[in-house]
């Protein structure tokens, strides 16, 4: 069993790895255990479904780290361990092999999962998720195989392993039940663009649409039924409908669980001695003034380093605003801030729409919530500082490209 002094990660993935390597980087020298219930050591997501889905690069690309780096480092790193549970006050963790193991601090890095599509037919063969290396490698041969897919979803994961299924040459049929693609998370406005972008491709893309069954026959997956009653035929099935934060562990825990694990600008939860960060965490946010829980890279890549400074008693807080990314055929995208779902006024375009070389800006009233470089570059630091400097700007010279963005912020 480790000594008390250890430092526990539950969650071998980027967030973990982050999580070790900052421990290590900042003079922690006591045991640091990192526990993962996949065979595969810490790799990082996007490639899954962008570059190595593509197969434009290998798979070691995605790993955090080298495989020598754990022993190097003093990290033990155990893959197909599975923590059953934790007893926060005793500082334990227990196996699912029934073996216990003690902490001084954990930190929860667990991320999500995704979310199942209730409909019959979903456990059927040929019904593909995307959420592990192994997903990833059995969309490749999928591709490979089929002549037609039907993706269910058009959020990010379903629209960009739509991309990859039509560079393959596959035929694609998108079905999402809200009004255009990604409306929930860009609104009306831009997932517009997204809808034009796919449907430029070839994608059939069918929106305000309900899926009723996935059929099959020999049990094995042949096409979706709609609620209407029509039949798309398909080789393949990809759902991606969205994830769902790995909090089991925490709530059984006791720990305070919402939408995630609650923590706070620390990434502390309600109990002192463990922590959150990643996929799973629901942090209080000191910019934005309440709890966010945020499922993308850079989170899982900047969050469990903060996390790791606060655990050694560092006056450290976590208040980088969200980004993501995205590559989809020609289309190349940075995202940077945060916007609840109709909680902006307008969005301001800066550029051409139709070529797809634009800046968008979500504003509520005069200031700017977030901002979307598509096919423009090195802009993402002045997009940050307009919407962390929380400024009014003038919208004619926001949408105009003559204006330097760094010339919209007021010097104080």
């Amino acid at each position: 069993m480790a000594g008390n002094t250890a430092f526990m990660i539950v969650g071998a993935g980027l967030a973990g790895a982050k999580a070790a390597e900052t421990l290590r980087a900042e003079g922690f020298d006591d045991p640091i255990v990192l526990l993962g219930d996949e065979r595969e050591r810490p790799y990082e997501r996007p490639p899954l479904s962008k570059s190595y889905l593509l197969g434009t690069s290998e798979k070691e690309q995605a790993f955090v780290h080298p495989p020598e780096w754990y022993a190097d480092h003093r990290v033990d790193l155990r893959l197909g361990t599975t923590v059953t549970g934790i007893d926060p006050d005793g500082h334990r963790l227990t196996l699912a092999d029934g073996s216990h193991l003690g902490y001084a601090k954990l930190l929860l890095t667990t991320g999500s999962a995704p979310r199942p599509l209730p409909v019959p037919g979903a456990d059927l063969d040929g019904v593909v998720y995307l959420r592990r290396l192994a997903d990833s490698d059995r969309l490749k041969e999928t591709f490979r195989a089929a002549s037609r897919v039907v993706v269910i979803g058009a959020g990010w994961i379903g629209l960009e392993t739509t991309a990859a299924a039509r560079t393959a040459g596959v035929e694609v049929t998108v079905l999402e039940t809200a009004q255009v693609p990604l409306q929930r998370v860009l609104g009306r406005e831009a997932g517009r663009i997204f809808a034009e972008l796919h449907t430029d491709h070839g994608v059939d893309l069918r929106c305000d649409t309900q899926v009723a069954q996935i059929t099959g026959s020999d049990g094995r997956a042949d096409g979706v039924r709609l609620a209407d009653g029509t039949r798309i035929e398909a080789d393949a099935v990809i759902i991606g409908v969205g994830v769902t934060p790995n909090s089991g562990l925490a709530a059984a825990a006791g720990l305070d669980v919402g939408n995630g694990v609650h923590v706070d600008a620390r990434l502390c939860t309600s109990h002192p001695d463990i922590y959150a960060a990643g996929d799973v965490a629901s942090a209080f946010h000191p910019l934005l003034g309440k709890h966010i829980r945020v499922e993308h890279w850079a989170n899982a890549l900047n969050q469990p380093q903060t996390a790791a400074r606060a655990m050694l008693g560092q006056d450290v807080v976590y208040d980088r605003l969200p980004y993501f990314f995205t590559d989809q055929y020609d289309l190349g995208m940075e995202y940077t801030g945060y916007v609840d779902p109709d909680a902006y006024d307008r969005v301001v375009f800066r550029g051409s729409t139709g070529t797809r070389e634009f800046i968008a800006f979500w504003l509520a009233g005069r200031r700017v919530l977030a901002g979307m470089n598509v096919n423009v570059w090195d802009v993402t630091d002045p997009i940050r500082a307009l919407v962390a400097s929380g400024q009014t700007v003038d919208e004619a010279a926001l949408a105009d490209p003559d204006v330097p963005l760094a010339e919209l912020l007021v010097s104080p």
